[in-house]
């Protein structure tokens, strides 16, 4: 079947957006191409530093017949809207066909060759494509990440022919700008495509660009007895940076040495895209770095490498200078005291506000997690002093880092100064959550600090934008209560946390434009209006459910990237417990337990009395009590009865030693039972007693397992 093969050619598309511009051109060629009835075998896109590619395999030459019937009015409508149907439908009155007073329109559309189809495609989702940032150029008023300059569009080897603000589609495109043969060349389908482009010195795909870099930086490091450094995030930008990526091995002055391991890769990542290079004798930084380059220079990449040294050198001198500056004695007092003139956030007062809070926070956690309350408080008065120093402001990526670098320089309690480095941490999935008590404590009151603030002045995370990084600062408490096993009381301790905001939320209109500093960047940016709010401030019970609930829904994230289901999370956390390391051991054991056959039929059981108690309940007050022996009862209920009775002490005994697998398998008891008594015994007996007393038993059931998980909010 007919191949698809379309390349959108551009001056140098920025690196971090190439990989969602090939999802996106995937995406949106895919949903035109469905909606036009369009299927196809396979589609592949490619995203480079200038240039978009979409290959599709197996569309048909032709859009198939299509007949469509659309309601329409009534046949006594008014004229006017019965002229606005035909037209809507390109049909005559005639053409309509009336049944049961209504009229409908049968509407039989001719297919369409492919090629008219994708040409519309390619049009719309060009000029609708959504990038982060676009431009116009010349005197066009087309809209894309940078100038557009060849269109390649061909459908079974053919062009496609149209127009996009005078820029035709073609069969030609270019190969790299500076290796290549340097005129457009011919290509006929994807292979041929492909080919060309490698023999022009550029590698299409972004993960055979990554594949080259690692393959040829290994093989230069260890031809120079070193080793690579591995850095995935580095590496994903490095390969949208080059077409032809040749890594080449650099030197800098030894003596830079001396500086922090981080302040040296941290130059060399961030601003010059170098990858770092140790020795592998003593797993330490070597005065050496990888530079990838975008050709392959005929001096073996020697002025290439020389001139990233002395561009390298510059960045680490002034590094240097920060680095001496900042040693200089009782810069934290000085530091801790320019914090005072730093606005956190308008509704949330100073930086140095935020400190205070933290180590009063920091106090109070310290011994449910094991940490010396004082050395906390002092710890956590330390942690954001480096935001002031002269490092952390040119290179904001090393706050804590660096303070924990100055407090050893202070000769400051090596515990401290290990908290002030590591209270920022987890900072994201790849990064190792702390278990030393005392950073435990700091890193614990900071996030808790971040969340209760800003759900205190309403500042939530919506949809996708969450601007104070709130769910990555929930994930992280989660990650290091459930890591270090901690038995942390979650509402007592976010009831504190709180307790520090007093205004809470703005009670009548609209907040002025305020500006908040993200820690280690400058006091003006970014800025960010609050919301109109014309509520009345609520209670801190009000803040402490809203972030419960936010832990449940992080917490469902977490276990649901573990394989968990989230009804679950839901079913455990309604009990209202705040234990995260018990709520997910009762996770983990319902999880088990519903997967058995004696779990998954309980369920249906519980689901069955559970329908039979609301529907009763809605007639009037259910009977209350336990049920009692009577002379008319059935064996089947006798039976439930009994096992209810004898499994009641055997759930809550094993729910007070935490043994949750332990009360799934009491409740597997009834299972038998509780089939029995649906299979042999009418609840709604004529009998008013054997009536209530079957829904008292039936209410035993549905009380004794609810002990263990809220089951109706089980979905599956």
């Amino acid at each position: 079947m007919p191949q698809l093969l379309l390349e959108l050619l551009s001056e140098e598309i920025p690196a971090r957006m190439q990989a969602q511009a090939a999802r996106d051109l995937e995406r949106l060629v895919g949903e035109r191409l469905r909606d036009a009835g369009l299927g196809w075998e396979t589609m592949q896109a490619f995203a480079g530093p200038r240039r978009l590619a979409l290959v599709i395999e197996g569309l048909p030459a032709a859009q198939a017949d299509r007949s469509e019937e659309r309601k329409g009015p009534r046949a006594n409508a008014p004229e006017q809207a019965l002229e606005g149907f035909l037209r809507s439908t390109g049909l005559t009155r005639d053409q309509l066909e009336e049944r049961d007073g209504v009229l409908f329109a049968k509407i039989e559309r001719k297919g369409r060759p492919t090629a008219e189809i994708i040409a519309e495609t390619v049009d719309v989702v060009v000029r609708a494509f959504p990038w982060p940032k676009s431009m116009t150029w010349g005197r066009g008023t087309l809209r894309w990440v940078r100038p557009l300059q060849r269109i390649v569009c061909l459908f079974d080897g053919r062009v496609v022919p149209f127009e996009i603000d005078g820029l035709a589609a073609g069969d030609t495109t270019q190969g790299h700008r500076f290796m290549g043969s340097g005129q457009p060349f011919h290509v006929g389908g994807f292979d041929d495509y492909r080919k060309a482009l490698q023999n022009n010195f550029v590698v299409l795909a972004a993960d055979d660009r990554k594949a080259a870099i690692l393959e040829k930086a290994k093989a230069v490091c260890e031809g120079a007895g070193l080793s690579l450094v591995d850095d995935i995030g580095l590496l994903e930008e490095v390969s949208g940076l080059a077409e032809w990526p040749v890594p080449i091995l650099g030197g800098m002055d030894p003596a830079f040495l001396d500086l922090p391991a981080e302040v040296i890769r941290t130059s060399m990542r961030t601003h010059q895209k170098y990858f770092a290079v140790s020795d592998p004798r003593t797993g330490k930084l070597a005065p050496h770095f990888i530079t990838v380059a975008n050709i392959e220079a005929s001096d073996g990449g020697a002025a290439v490498a020389a001139g990233n040294a002395r561009v390298l050198s510059a960045r680490l001198n002034d590094a240097r200078f920060f680095w001496d500056q900042d040693r200089a004695a009782n810069n934290f007092d000085r530091w801790l005291k320019k914090l005072e003139g730093v606005t956190f956030h308008a509704s949330l007062g100073t930086m140095a506000q935020r400190v205070s809070r933290i180590q009063a926070l920091a106090r109070e956690i310290a011994p449910l997690v094991g940490a010396d309350p004082d050395k906390a408080e002092d710890a956590a008065r330390l942690a954001k002093a480096d935001l002031a120093s002269g490092m952390v402001g040119e290179f904001p990526e090393l706050q804590g880092v660096m303070g924990g670098y100055y407090a050893r320089e202070a000769r400051i309690d090596p515990e401290i100064a290990d908290a002030v480095r590591d209270h920022y941490r987890p900072q994201g999935p790849g990064d190792a959550a702390p278990s030393a008590p005392l950073t435990v404590a700091v890193a614990l009151a900071d996030k808790l600090d971040t969340l209760a603030g800003f759900f205190a002045i309403d500042e939530k995370p919506t949809g996708s934008k969450d601007p104070y990084a709130l769910r990555r600062a929930a994930l992280g408490v989660i990650r290091i209560v459930l890591e270090g096993g901690l038995r942390l009381p979650l509402s007592a301790v976010l009831q504190k946390a709180d307790a520090a905001f007093p205004h809470r939320r703005a009670p009548h209109g609209p907040l002025e434009l305020v500006d908040v500093v993200q820690e280690g960047q400058p006091s003006d940016t970014p800025r960010s209006r609050l919301d109109a709010r014309g509520a009345a401030p609520a209670g801190p019970d009000a803040h402490v459910v809203e972030l419960l609930a936010f832990f449940a829904d992080r917490l469902k994230v977490s276990l649901r990237d573990q394989g968990k289901r989230h009804d679950l999370v839901d079913a455990v956390f309604a009990l209202g417990d705040d234990d995260l390391v018990r709520i997910v051991a009762r996770v983990e054991a319902l999880d088990g337990f519903l997967t058995t056959e004696d779990g998954a039929n309980l369920l249906a059981g519980y689901r069955r009395a559970g329908n039979i108690l609301k529907a009763e309940a809605k007639k009037g007050a259910l009977p209350r009590g336990a049920a009692q022996p009577h002379p008319g009862a059935a064996p089947e209920e006798t039976a439930l009865a009994s096992v209810v009775g004898a499994a009641e002490p055997r759930v809550a005994a094993a729910l007070e030693a935490e043994d949750f697998a332990a009360a799934m398998s009491a409740l597997a008891g009834l299972r038998g039972p509780v089939d029995a008594f649906f299979e042999k015994v009418l609840v709604n007996s004529e009998v008013a007693a054997e009536r209530d007393n079957r829904l008292r038993l039936l209410g035993q059931v549905r009380d004794l397992m609810g002990r263990v998980a809220d089951f109706s909010l089980i979905t599956g």
